[in-house]
């Protein structure tokens, strides 16, 4: 059967409504619903349906036990993050900025990339701030954590850009992740406003 066939044949009592994950324009809420298929008891048909345009999305999954729904959403939420890790590689550290053509030097090149990518996300992970302050004013949103371009920007500042004053350069980037904060506590809104109606 085609998956797509599938999908249309299950009834309401199939489809849940939950959260892969924060996304970057905020909860990413969808229905879900997994069928077993084949003969193996541990393959899986995971469905994904969007609340608002009832776009499908289809994942195969296969798990060494049964599991519940939850954990194949999580899994399947995942996917995400490795999708926008291996962006931030080409975008920040040059994943895809080569022009070799032998395995050595390809092999030289992406393991710098990703060494260099490791210490983004080290440097990322270590100064996320402290969590904003729940009772302020929705509307008064903190500076978002530093992010790998805002750290590498930095890096770049500090090796190569020494004329100007360290403070200048601080000053700038506290200045764009907050109004980067404000930004994305807009978008959470206006999704959260969306899904509710």
């Amino acid at each position: 059967m085609r998956v797509d066939d599938i999908a249309a044949g299950l009834g309401r009592r199939w489809w849940h409504r939950m959260s892969a994950g924060i996304g970057a324009k905020g909860p990413r809420d969808y229905d879900w619903a997994a069928i077993a298929i084949g003969t193996d008891p541990n393959r899986w048909l995971l469905i994904r349906r969007h609340p608002s345009t009832g776009e499908l999305a289809y994942y195969l999954c296969w798990t060494p036990r049964p599991v519940p729904l939850a954990a194949l959403v999580r899994v399947g939420g995942i996917r995400w993050s490795i999708e926008e890790l291996f962006q931030a590689a080409k975008t920040h550290v040059g994943l895809d900025h080569y022009q070799v053509r032998g395995w050595t030097g390809w092999h030289r090149h992406t393991t710098l990339a990703l060494l260099a990518l490791a210490v983004l996300a080290v440097c990322t992970a270590i100064t996320e701030p402290a969590p904003p302050d729940p009772t302020r004013h929705a509307r008064r949103a903190g500076p978002i954590a530093f992010t790998m371009a805002e750290i590498r920007r930095l890096i770049g500042i500090l090796l190569i850009d020494t004329a100007r004053d360290l403070s200048h350069h601080l000053h700038w980037s506290a200045w764009r992740r907050h109004h980067q904060g404000h930004a994305r506590n807009a978008r959470y809104q206006r999704r959260l406003h969306l899904t509710s109606t």
